[in-house]
């Protein structure tokens, strides 16, 4: 599954402003709200949910990026925005970093195949240290639609 597949380009944030996680993701579900894709009443039962699936255990995934991800009966189809940090976030990440890249997904309870096809493309892509980096220095959001473009036309190495 394609980055296109999922990723609401109208959501993309290119230098969010909260420093720590729940506002982190707060901020990016808000995002994915004012882009119509998710529905306004939904967004604090759909905070609250990936906040209980980040007390599983953190998605800050090490190398500085974070999946938060959850699945929510309020999605039709599966939904996901990019947020890049600046200064960087405390996610409680495996290596102990602070994140700078963060992909938020959710998706619709019945589509696990799709939820974990998406968690396998994002992975994917992030193994690629060139897109990671370019990620991190976007500067705009034009810039980071760009590179999930290249990366959905295998212009990475991965």
């Amino acid at each position: 599954m394609k980055f296109a597949d999922f990723i609401a380009s109208a959501a993309i944030e290119a230098n969010i402003e909260a420093d720590a996680k729940e506002g982190v993701i707060r901020e990016m579900v808000q995002s994915l709200v004012s882009a119509d894709k998710l529905v306004a009443g939904e967004s604090e039962s759909i905070v609250k949910t990936i906040l209980k699936r980040e007390e599983l255990g953190s998605t800050g995934i090490g190398r500085g990026v974070a999946v938060p991800h959850a699945k929510h009966a309020s999605v039709k189809k599966p939904v996901g925005t990019v947020a890049v940090s600046q200064l960087g976030v405390d996610f409680n990440s495996l290596d102990g970093e602070k994140v700078q890249l963060i992909f938020l997904v959710i998706s619709p309870p019945d589509r696990p195949g799709d939820h974990l096809r998406i968690l396998e493309n994002i992975s994917r892509q992030l193994r690629d240290d060139t897109f990671c980096k370019f990620l991190k220095q976007a500067k705009t959001t034009e810039d980071i639609r760009h590179l999930l473009e290249e990366a959905d036309n295998n212009h990475f190495g991965t």
